[in-house]
């Protein structure tokens, strides 16, 4: 029988590229080896969401308390909120040999591939920024000042790809779920 090494995985890329849709069927499809990392955030909860399942929630004063002792992989302020990635957290889950998958927004992928080079990292982008722009606007949940906000922001992340292992183009959902599938069998195979 093959045993899987247990990885760090940052997956990343502009918003509306379908980060969230890609992995919602990948998490559905590959073996209980790999786990979604689980943030930490100094905001307060939305309803149906459960501590410890979609985020560690804590007070702001915790939360810069973590900073100073060296807590985090990445962190950054949104919105007057912290998010961070908890290192106890992930090196905890490789420990026990489950691989760490983290989607991630590009500065916070940049700062964790500083401190963990072994981490397998994976970009996802659009077929063209066409496409993004009319995946963002069809969302239809924010206005047109974010969305411009947003489409500048990509402009400045797809030229970091390079920097990534992989780059996976999400033209299709299904084939970009399948790139990702054997990107983490090969990338967990000893």
């Amino acid at each position: 029988m093959k045993k899987n090494k247990a990885k760090l995985i940052i997956f990343t890329g502009p918003s509306g590229v379908g980060k969230g849709t890609i992995l919602a069927d990948f998490f559905t499809k590959v073996d209980n080896n790999i786990i979604y990392s689980i943030s930490n955030t100094t905001r307060k909860p939305r309803d149906g969401e459960i501590n410890g399942m979609h985020y560690f929630f804590v007070s702001k004063e915790e939360f810069e308390k973590m900073i100073k002792e060296d807590c985090f992989l990445e962190y950054a302020c949104y919105s007057d909120n912290y998010y961070g990635t908890n290192k106890k957290f992930v090196e905890e889950k490789i420990k026990e040999g489950k691989s760490v998958l983290l989607e991630i927004e590009l500065q916070g992928a940049l700062q964790v591939m500083e401190k963990c080079p072994d981490a397998v990292t994976i970009f996802i982008t659009p077929p063209n920024f066409v496409e993004l722009e009319k995946r963002l606007r069809g969302r239809d949940s924010e206005d047109e000042k974010t969305i411009l906000k947003r489409l500048e922001a990509a402009k400045v992340e797809l030229t970091n790809a390079s920097k990534f292992h992989y780059t996976i183009v999400n033209d299709k959902v299904d084939k970009a779920v399948e790139e990702l599938i054997g990107i983490y069998n090969k990338e967990t195979s000893l």
